[in-house]
């Protein structure tokens, strides 16, 4: 009853024994100090246990989560208890493993014992106002049941077999709703065909003044029209329901969902963003856009240099963040290094308690744990080595926490896919893809140890998992995944390296992978710099004492900037991954003479641009047509200012002044025009 995991009291339960639990080999497993005693009706029979150790204040941790509503409610009774809960009956103890399943049941208990950092919030305010937009009298009829709840207003994209209400409880519309933008609390629509229903309707609805472009906000939207989904992933776009007319269990549910959604609510910020280190985009020209490609519910959009995200719209699948190459995206439910963390703890735990040849399950808590259950309770479960862990999203899964599991000891992970959100899974793919192509070129097999599995039948799903080759697993090595994404890839990858089968420096990698050089054609090359300028991740820098391109391999996300910057068209990408510490150094890719001043000698420019200018324009070109005027293009800015000006044809010349005239000026004058019989002005200048 004294045993403690992580400071946690801990309560097991075996549900009436349908699970082989014995106490003191579970307590060896875990590893620890006092007693451990296994209940078996815990949230019945034996409640007064659990009472008596909410009583010791403790933190407390029970091993069930189906009776986790009954023991917090209970806990609220007596004030309060910090208390997280286990489940290790669907995910270990009901399977054909038996005892077998004890070390998996410790991994899964030290775990849920971790603490990962909160996530923010941000606020949303539903005043219940309700757009319900369908045909016909089922539309009407929801309408009226849902205005006892919300404030509704119902528009109809065909009102024939509506039946003129004797009491109007909605106002009623007609119309085609044809764009639709926003979240719960704060949606816009456009309306065309938009018209009022006539009061003086008598056998059938008529309306009045129809017109289209109206427009109107409401906080919900109950769409049983049977078309397209006003929105893409519609399921993920909160206060938003989408539902089949001819399917009545849908639409119910779908109206006692919708009737809770009004007062002030508080949603998870999925994801975090640094503009700073953003590779959108520079001077206009764009150079990555995976997280505007990749996300479903389009709550993503250029602004500037960098994107803008939109909390409200967000449904927290995550592909921004595993396809961003330098983390400027990063996904925070949980962060990063969290879900490191639990992977981690999982096999730690798992092979100090004797597990062998441990594979690492990742699930949704909806698609996924729907089917382990299934599987628990219809089949043999799962087996005794594949260890489950339970994400929000599995698409928020990048290339360093899939290879951060093979690194922890997991000699293969398997992703368990939801089927219905198939079109939200290329990333994902592709984060699978550039895994496995790490791993098999670095010698760990041809066998994929990455598995993307896409399924709806768990049947299916138990099968797959127990036929699945065994396979060897890496060697584990202990890492801490600091700092950002780049950072804690290349922590994993060195580590899979320094055990190889076949190390290697370089590894060629397939096209958008984020890591690579760029190659410069320096014949063609000027050094103008403009892909200093350009380049995002400061992979490229100039030297304020020396005209020359320098690059840092390490830094390089491959965004293709550069290249789509470089006015002579020299650069290109070359995928790939360096090894070295080489990579972490910055290198020449360019460099030159500085151009000597033709007339005073100082140093400006490079030889090869001013030569090559000199080369374009020099008889070409109406402003350098003679060997003087050439000149002045190989002379610094001060010179060529001077030159110019002695020249004669200087611009911003003002002209010389008029002369003053004298007295002797007009003595003179005067004396000739004596001698002549001459008028005096005939001889003044």
């Amino acid at each position: 009853m004294n045993f403690k995991l992580d400071d946690r009291r801990l309560l097991v339960c075996d549900c009436e024994k349908s699970m082989a639990l014995d106490g003191d080999a579970l307590k060896r497993c875990i590893g620890g100090n006092g007693e451990l005693s296994v209940y078996s009706n815990l949230c019945r029979a034996q409640l007064e246990s659990f009472a008596t150790a909410l009583e010791s204040g403790e933190p407390l941790m029970v091993a069930c989560t189906q009776e986790a509503p009954l023991f917090r409610e209970l806990a609220d009774e007596k004030g309060g208890a910090d208390i997280v809960f286990a489940n290790i009956r669907e995910r270990a103890g009901w399977s054909d493993a038996n005892k077998a399943a004890l070390p998996k049941m410790a991994a899964l208990l030290a775990e849920a014992a971790y603490a990962p950092a909160s996530t923010g919030t941000t606020p949303i305010v539903s005043e219940g106002v309700c757009l319900v937009y369908g045909a016909g009298q089922a539309a009407m009829d929801v309408a009226e049941q849902l205005a006892g709840r919300l404030n509704v207003s119902l528009m109809l994209t065909d009102a024939s077999d509506v039946i003129p209400p004797s009491t109007v409880n909605v106002p009623i519309y007609k119309g085609k709703i044809t764009t639709a933008r926003g979240s719960l609390g704060s949606f816009e629509i456009t309306v065309d065909g938009y018209a009022p229903v006539s009061p003086s309707s008598k056998d059938q609805l008529n309306f009045l003044m129809e017109r289209n472009g109206a427009s109107s906000t409401c906080d919900l939207i109950f769409d049983m029209s049977g078309g397209t989904p006003l929105f893409s992933a519609a399921a993920r776009r909160d206060g938003y329901f989408h539902v089949d007319p001819d399917h009545p269990a849908g639409v119910a549910k779908a109206m006692f969902e919708i009737s809770d959604l009004v007062g002030e609510f508080e949603k998870p910020l999925y994801v975090s963003y640094d503009v700073d280190i953003c590779a959108h985009s520079r001077s206009g020209k764009v150079g990555c856009s995976n997280c505007l490609d990749n996300c479903p519910v389009s709550a993503i959009a250029p602004d500037g240099d960098g994107v803008r995200i939109d909390h409200l719209i967000c449904g927290g699948c995550g592909n921004c963040s595993a396809t961003c190459p330098t983390g400027a995206v990063s996904y925070a439910f949980p962060q990063r290094t969290d879900v490191i963390a639990r992977i981690q703890i999982l096999a730690d735990a798992y092979m100090e308690a004797g597990g062998k040849d441990p594979v690492l399950l990742l699930h949704d808590e909806t698609h996924g744990a729907g089917l382990i259950s299934a599987m628990a309770r219809f089949g043999k479960g799962l087996p005794a080595n594949v260890l489950p862990l339970s994400l929000y999203s599995v698409t928020q899964l990048g290339h360093d926490a899939l290879l951060a599991a093979i690194v922890s000891g997991f000699g293969r992970v398997v992703v368990l896919g939801p089927p219905q959100r198939q079109e939200e899974l290329t990333a994902l793919e592709e984060q699978r893809a550039l895994s496995n192509t790490f791993l098999t070129g670095l010698g760990y097999g041809d066998e994929e140890r990455i598995v993307l599995l896409i399924e709806q039948d768990p049947d299916a799903v138990e099968s797959a998992l127990r036929d699945m080759p065994k396979l060897n697993g890496v060697a584990r090595s202990a890492f801490t995944a600091l700092g950002g994404k780049r950072e804690i890839a290349r922590t994993v990858l060195g580590k899979l390296n320094e055990s190889a089968p076949a190390p290697a420096e370089i590894l060629a990698l397939p096209d958008a992978a984020p890591y690579g050089r760029i190659q410069i054609d320096v014949d063609g090359c000027t050094l103008c710099l403009a892909c200093v300028g350009a380049c995002p991740a400061d992979a490229l820098a100039d030297s304020p004492d020396h005209p020359q391109v320098r690059f840092t391999e390490a830094a390089c996300v491959q965004c293709g900037l550069c290249a789509t910057t470089c006015p002579e068209s020299v650069i290109t990408l070359q995928p790939r991954y360096n090894f070295t510490g080489g990579a972490l150094s910055s290198d020449i890719l360019n460099e030159d003479e500085p151009f000597a001043c033709i007339s005073c000698g100082k140093l400006f420019g490079t030889k090869a641009a001013i030569e090559r200018v000199s080369e374009s324009l020099g008889g070409k070109h109406w402003m350098f047509q003679e060997s003087d005027q050439i000149k002045l293009i190989q002379m610094c800015d001060d010179c060529r200012v001077i030159a110019i000006s002695e020249k004669g044809n200087d611009p911003f010349a003002k002209g010389t002044p008029p002369r003053v005239r004298t007295t002797d000026d007009y003595l003179a004058a005067e004396e000739k025009a004596r001698a002549t019989g001459k008028s005096l002005d005939d001889f003044l200048d």
